[in-house]
């Protein structure tokens, strides 16, 4: 299956915490970072998801915020530092591509933000991506 997502990170399940509804899931991604993931109870269960489980890990490129430092006091679980690699600039949206342990994240941000941040390829950023953002499949 073919997907429009740019973002795929493949990882192993380390952690399934259920609750009535969700589940959170912890992942180690290939490059050694952790990611959590927050998806539905049933989706946990069909996907088989356990610890060792295989799994990759799926971010639409407008679901990931940039930031120029590790960010402290905030909800999101996911940071992951990097490198700005590309910048590429339209009328009003930015595709910012940066390298992380693991892998290359795309994120879609406004172009004023890409300007305000002072992105350029070499910039020291941090990916932020929100829990409930993170779509998994099994592999």
């Amino acid at each position: 299956m073919s997907l429009s997502i740019r973002n795929q990170l493949t990882g192993t399940v380390t952690d399934v915490t259920p609750g009535a509804v969700m589940a959170t899931v912890k992942v180690r991604l290939a490059g050694g970072q952790d990611l959590t993931a927050a998806i539905t109870l049933e989706a946990a269960e069909e996907l088989k998801l356990a610890a060792g489980s295989d799994v990759r890990a799926l971010v639409k490129s407008t679901e990931v915020a940039l930031a120029t430092a590790r960010v402290e006091g905030l909800s999101i679980r996911n940071q992951f530092p990097g490198s700005v690699t590309e910048v590429t600039t339209g009328g009003a949206m930015a595709a910012v591509k940066v390298d992380v342990a693991g892998g290359t994240l795309t994120a879609a941000i406004t172009k004023e933000a890409a300007a305000d941040l002072g992105l350029a390829a070499g910039s020291p950023v941090v990916a932020l991506i929100k829990s409930t953002e993170v779509s998994l499949a099994a592999v």
